[in-house]
């Protein structure tokens, strides 16, 4: 049986040999096959349902376990979800931020582009008040100072007065017509205003209807008043005139009463008796006196208070320099028919006469002078009222006549009585004393009635 197979699968002679099983049957393969199977599917079962059970086990652990975890889940959830606020919020200030920032420099642009004034050249100036200030050393002191920028406003104010009434009194020496002369003193300041106003030293403002109405009448009481101020200098001594001036803080008291209803306390008013008796002392012995010229000087008085409270009350809506420029405007209106009416039959006789005298340059050049002066003074006054009260400026008022009186006695060598040099002494130092208890009580100050 084993010839044929190799020698590499034949079996050894001294291997046992198996013992050869007898063929079954077909059939009794069959049952064998079936009840396997059988055995097989009851080892499976078990296993089956041991498996199913783990499983169940597992899925139930899993189940405990996931809902143990889910207040962790859900911890964990809500961090996330502050988490991602915050960032969000973060990111939202950013942006915010950069936005506000984007913001301020385009603010910050458009300020300076609305600030820009274009150059006739094409070029760009920024005009800062800070960059100003810190360029004129000057202005940067008067704005930190502003009791030293009004302080340097009187100043001026007096310096100019004085020059105008030298030069007008000398001109009254030899051309007596105060009518005419008060006519060029604003016509010059016509001049004045233009040249400032084309030149944009000063820049002009546009008046409405209204404003026009309303300065009408601080225009008329500036022409009145400038022109009795005149007559009575052509008629008495500058000094006597000035010294009648004094009784303006009166007239300003009486006037701001009357308009606007204010009511200083009894010592204000007390004050001002010994400026009244000083007045009528030096006039009681004065030697230029006139009555044309002490009438003249009183109803001045009367006129300038008036008008300085009426102007007070324009500055809330033009600047006081274009107020005085259309204040002198109108007011020159006014004066021309005076001119006609009191000297028009005699004004040219009168003008060649000082031609003659003086020549026609100089006599020119002395109106222009004259002219010039009284403008420019009374701009820089008009400086000093926007700064300060009517009646404070009444009172700065009388402090100019002093220098006036002085200068105008050295330079006129005019001759006066020793009672009317007390007189004039009183009047002034009561004008003082007037300032001094004006601001002492100036808590007790009352408005019983409104503008």
């Amino acid at each position: 049986r084993h010839r044929g197979l190799s020698s590499a699968t034949a079996r050894p002679e001294d291997a046992p040999r198996r013992t050869p099983r007898r063929a079954r049957p077909r059939r009794h393969r069959h049952r064998e096959g079936a009840m396997h199977a059988v055995a097989q599917s009851a080892i499976a079962r078990p296993a089956a349902r041991a498996r199913a059970s783990a499983r169940a086990a597992n899925a139930t652990t899993s189940s405990h376990a996931f809902a143990a975890a889910a207040p962790a889940r859900a911890n964990a959830a809500r961090a996330r979800a502050t988490a991602s606020a915050a960032r969000a919020s973060l990111d939202a200030r950013s942006t915010s931020s950069r936005a506000s920032s984007f913001t301020s420099n385009a603010s910050l642009a458009n300020a300076l582009a609305s600030r820009a004034v274009k150059t006739s050249r094409g070029r760009v100036a920024v005009v800062a008040n800070a960059s100003a200030a810190a360029g004129n050393p000057v202005t940067a002191f008067l704005k930190k100072n502003p009791a030293a920028e009004t302080a340097a406003y009187f100043a001026l104010w007096y310096y100019l007065n004085i020059q105008f009434n030298i030069i007008n009194k000398q001109i009254y020496n030899y051309f007596p017509y105060p009518w005419f002369v008060s006519a060029v003193h604003l016509a010059v300041g016509l001049l004045i205003m233009t040249f400032f106003w084309t030149t944009r030293l000063v820049k002009f403002e546009t008046p409405d209807s209204e404003f026009m109405k309303d300065v009408t009448l601080p225009s008329f009481l500036h022409a009145f008043g400038h022109c009795l101020t005149n007559v009575s200098f052509a008629a008495v001594a500058v000094s006597f005139t000035h010294t009648i001036k004094t009784l303006e803080p009166v007239f300003s008291a009486a006037g701001t009463y009357l308009v606007s209803g204010t009511v200083y306390a009894w010592p204000v008013y007390a004050s001002l008796i010994p400026v009244i008796g000083g007045v009528a002392l030096a006039s009681a012995t004065e030697l230029s006196f006139t009555w044309l010229g002490f009438s003249c000087a009183m109803a001045s008085n009367v006129a300038f208070s008036a008008r300085a409270i009426f102007s007070k009350k324009l500055m809330s809506r033009m600047s006081p320099l274009n107020l005085y420029n259309f204040v002198t405007i109108v007011s020159l209106m006014f004066c021309i028919p005076f001119v006609f009416i009191f000297e028009g039959s005699t004004i040219m006789a009168g003008i060649q006469s000082a031609v003659a005298l003086k020549g026609q340059k100089e006599f020119i050049i002395a109106l222009l002078k004259c002219g010039a002066f009284y403008h420019l003074y009374n701009q820089v006054a008009y400086q000093a009222l926007g700064k300060v009260e009517p009646v404070t400026h009444a009172v700065g008022n009388v402090g100019k006549r002093i220098f006036v009186i002085g200068f105008s006695i050295i330079a006129f060598g005019n001759k006066i009585s020793p009672q009317t040099a007390v007189g004039s002494a009183i009047a002034v130092l009561g004008a003082g004393l007037y300032s001094y208890v004006k601001n002492k009580y100036a808590d007790q100050t009352k408005q019983i009635k409104s503008d």
